[in-house]
């Protein structure tokens, strides 16, 4: 069964969305304190963690998801809040957390993003495996000097820099490496690594590959691995 770690101290709404989880199929532990949830992590196996900005104990949410990410768990965090304002959506990001919820929210879009976030993370591990005939997909990528661990979600890049790349990111150079050669639908990336096809923007993947291009690319505006098929997607190549 999946497992859910729900960090929330706000009793009514910890309450109700451990129910609708539960409801859903999934396991849900639930905890109250930053705390009490890297506690958690540490010894047990959580598919997805849901995240308030706002605990008691000295430790908000941004704290601990970067955390998480300093202790190499890449379990994908979706975070709650009620501060909307972008600087807030961007901190969470910054920190590690893969996805950012308002309140209030629609719980029926919840619970879409916590399903497309699963759908992301089963295909991650995979659809590799599945194509290649391996028992595992190929945790490393090399080319043009450069080199990505997708199990530690660290690069090295072009000009020998190491970067921690984001989780969208990894993903979305293992779909690349996954079908190289071919021209990749900007609609493919979207359903696979956003896993939203047809609510978010086309621009939002041109965004991330242009920074992709800079890490791994000796010359961006000229680049020889990532490949622009106009008016489609992309291609790579190494």
């Amino acid at each position: 069964m999946i497992r859910v770690l729900l960090v929330e101290d706000e009793e009514h709404l910890a309450l109700g969305l451990r129910f609708n989880l539960e409801n859903a199929g999934y396991a849900v532990t639930l905890a109250r304190t930053g705390a009490e949830a890297l506690q958690r992590l540490e010894g047990e196996h959580f598919d997805l963690v849901l995240l308030d900005v706002m605990l008691p104990g000295g430790m908000d949410g941004f704290e601990i998801a970067r955390t998480i990410r300093r202790q190499d768990n890449f379990v994908p965090i979706i975070m709650l809040t009620a501060r909307g304002e972008q600087a807030d959506r961007v901190s969470g990001i910054d920190s590690g957390a893969d996805d950012y919820v308002t309140k209030p929210f629609d719980l029926e879009e919840l619970l879409a993003r916590v399903r497309g976030h699963l759908r992301r993370r089963v295909w991650s591990r995979r659809e590799a495996a599945s194509e290649s005939g391996e028992d595992e997909p190929p945790s490393v990528l090399e080319f043009g000097g450069s080199r990505i661990d997708f199990q530690s979600l660290r690069a090295v890049t072009h000009s020998g820099e190491e970067v921690q790349l984001t989780w969208k990111e990894a993903m979305m150079m293992r779909l690349f490496s996954e079908k190289e050669g071919q021209v990749i639908p900007r609609a493919e990336f979207l359903e696979k690594v956003w896993g939203e096809p047809g609510t978010l923007e086309t621009r939002t993947v041109d965004n991330f590959v242009l920074r992709l291009r800079k890490y791994f690319e000796p010359n961006p505006k000229r680049p020889q691995h990532i490949l622009s098929v106009r008016g489609v997607g992309y291609r790579f190549v190494r």
